[in-house]
């Protein structure tokens, strides 16, 4: 081909300019049983382990396991990695490995002109072409023309690797992906051992497995160093990207809100407890935080979301930290126990992963098309605090901030995360916890003068928050319930006046955090310009690196990335005044566009996407150049009058 592999930089598919460090973007691409997922997983610790920035994209089907070589079974992970630093997991392929011609098939779309792509041949059977869609062979009809091929059969080397451990057919061939890890190993000069250690650990029980895939895995690599494909593949050494001194590992966003909402509560000196029912793509955090039980933590899998929700609503109530998840659907089950949270004004985190909807909707594919649900979705005026997560790492930081705010103010909090960035990894720079100023919880325990005149709803004069009482302190009993409460004694009241106050009051609390949260910053460029792209969520990543390529241009584009949704920071408005136009990309049909006309009369502008997956950098640039000669048009327009 007219491209070698050599020749392959950062052109299309990765996150820097041409002319800058490299990246490289691979994606691994099978049947749901092909273990794509863990080959994805076990490229990305290799990656880690040399040095290279990173971000990864698991993307799969809902069904357990879909039929064996259909379109709508493949399963893909996609890893963008190299010496500079990464914000997404790229936009197009550099390399692709299909393990069949279904995953060709789904995938090949994505791959950039004059990319590679590993095939393997010994799947590529008239019986799965059919099942695919393909009346042709495309590794022989010129489908291809475009493209780097490196077409072998992989399936049987993988039976010859693994022939001397008297494996039956199905399990021999189980181990392919070890043999395609291990050609990817050499393709880019990782180590091997870390993944050898690996494969003895998880098969510690049954050594010939062990064996097994450590042979496939040592002859895919010997395959890259022995054959002679000519310039079709080279071996490529992508140097460390340059980072701060300290302790790194890489974090899915699951396992950094676990470790944030830990964080959190021990800043608060809180025990943790948490109740989930299972979800996609919410269950990997009862996951990770059911193994951390030494920082006091409690798990708890509920028979259904309602019964999780009051679990933790109860937690609260008797003095600890209370915290829930789902995902959308979920959380509309949920809706009428968060309304109790929000009526008793106890502290309760409540994390949302989202995917696509409504109903079952797309159980595994990204979205973040609940932020009506977070900021309205209740019955009578409930208002609560809203968060977003912008990545994986972020989400560490997140969880603290909710779990100060919950507290602080005796709010639920909800904190949105979305499919993408539960299962992504990227690297972290572990944080010194002292770091953090804590912010220990003071439960009350003053008895009033007169014996019996407990007020649960006394509040404090800065936050409005209520007081907190652990059941059972001496001279303290109260009760407190979803029946409307009087706001000077906290006995249940039907009073009209009294509703009004109390439900303004409820409303002040929640549109006081805005003084106690920092001002909303420009993430990358100047306070004013031409137009300001906002995000919220896991958009920040393409929308950085849009805005930056659009600066690079010469135009004057800033991005706003707000954390804090509900209520939103209190400089945003004026913030937004100083730019003359304002996009706003987001994963749903233009939520956050909305909330921005409403509350500052801006009109901002939606650029929307529901299909399952994230943003391309290059989709968001072109939206940038295409409002900008827009208006600039209108000017034009305008002077010629």
């Amino acid at each position: 081909m007219a491209t070698t592999f050599e020749d392959q930089r950062l052109r299309v598919s990765g996150d820097q300019p041409h002319g800058t460090p490299e990246t490289v973007v691979v994606r691994f691409a099978g049947d749901s049983g092909d273990g794509m997922q863990l080959t994805g997983g076990q490229f990305t610790l290799s990656t880690a382990l040399s040095g290279n920035d990173l971000a990864t994209f698991p993307d799969f089907p809902a069904e357990i396991r879909a039929p064996t070589g259909t379109t709508f079974g493949v399963s893909s992970f996609q890893i963008n990695f190299g010496s500079a630093d990464i914000e997404t997991a790229g936009d197009a392929t550099d390399v692709l490995v299909a393990m069949n011609p279904a995953a060709l098939k789904v995938d090949l779309p994505g791959v950039r002109r004059g990319g590679t792509v590993i095939a393997d041949v010994g799947e590529f059977t008239a019986r799965n072409l059919a099942k695919a869609g393909y009346g042709a062979n495309p590794l022989e009809d010129g489908t291809l023309a475009d493209f780097q091929v490196l077409a072998f059969n992989i399936s049987q080397m993988t039976l010859d690797a693994v022939k001397p451990f008297g494996l039956g057919n199905k399990e021999a061939l189980r181990c392919k992906n070890m043999w395609t890890l291990g050609l990817m190993l050499w393709m880019f000069d990782r180590d091997r051992q870390p993944l050898e250690d690996w494969l003895k650990a998880k098969f510690a029980k049954n050594p010939v497995l062990a064996q097994a895939n450590i042979a496939a895995l040592n002859a895919g690599h010997a395959f890259g160093e022995t054959a002679e494909l000519g310039h079709s593949l080279h071996r490529r050494h992508l140097a460390p990207v340059k980072s701060a001194p300290g302790l790194y590992r890489t974090v899915t966003g699951a396992e950094s809100l676990s470790l944030g909402l830990v964080a959190g509560a021990q800043l608060a000196s809180l025990p943790l407890f948490f109740a989930s029912y299972p979800i996609t793509p919410a269950s990997p955090l009862l996951h990770h935080l059911s193994r951390l039980r030494e920082f006091g933590v409690t798990t708890f899998q509920a028979e259904d979301e309602i019964a999780a929700i009051c679990s933790a609503i109860g937690a609260s109530y008797a003095g600890s930290l209370g915290v829930t998840s789902s995902s959308g659907p979920g959380i509309a089950l949920k809706g009428e126990a968060l309304g109790l949270a929000i009526m008793t004004e106890l502290p309760l985190v409540v994390v949302n992963s989202q995917r696509g909807g409504p109903s079952t909707g797309l159980p595994t594919k990204t979205e973040q098309s609940d932020l009506y649900q977070a900021v309205y979705g209740r019955n009578g005026d409930a208002p609560l605090a809203v968060l977003a997560a912008r990545s994986a790492a972020d989400c560490f930081e997140t969880a603290i901030e909710a779990v100060r705010l919950a507290t602080k103010f005796m709010t639920p909090v909800m904190l949105l995360t979305d499919g993408y960035i539960a299962n992504a990894a990227e690297p972290w720079r572990v944080p010194c916890l002292q770091d953090h100023a804590p912010f220990p919880v003071r439960f009350h325990t003053e008895p009033p003068a007169e014996p019996g005149k407990v007020n649960p709803y006394a509040r404090d004069p800065e936050t409005l928050g209520r007081v907190w009482i652990r059941p059972g302190t001496m001279g303290l009993e109260h009760r407190i319930g979803g029946i409307e409460k009087s706001y000077d004694t906290g006995h249940i009241s039907y009073e009209a006046t009294n509703h009004q106050r109390m439900t303004d009051t409820r409303a002040n609390k929640i549109l006081g955090i805005s003084a106690h949260v920092p001002e909303q910053d420009v993430t990358e460029g100047e306070a004013s310009g031409d137009l300001a792209v906002v995000g919220w969520g896991s958009t920040y990543g393409p929308i950085i690196q849009a805005v930056r390529r659009a600066r690079s241009k010469g135009l004057r584009v800033s991005h706003i990335h707000v954390r804090h949704l509900w209520p939103l920071p209190r400089n945003l408005g004026d913030l937004l005044k100083g730019f003359g136009r304002v996009l706003v990309p987001e994963m749903n049909t233009g939520q956050f566009k909305t909330i921005l006309r409403d509350q500052y009369l801006v009109d901002a502008r939606p650029l929307n996407k529901v299909s399952g997956q994230p943003f391309k950098i290059a989709e968001i640039e072109a939206a940038i150049l295409k409002i900008l000669e827009g208006a600039d048009a209108g000017l034009r327009e305008r002077d010629a009058r």
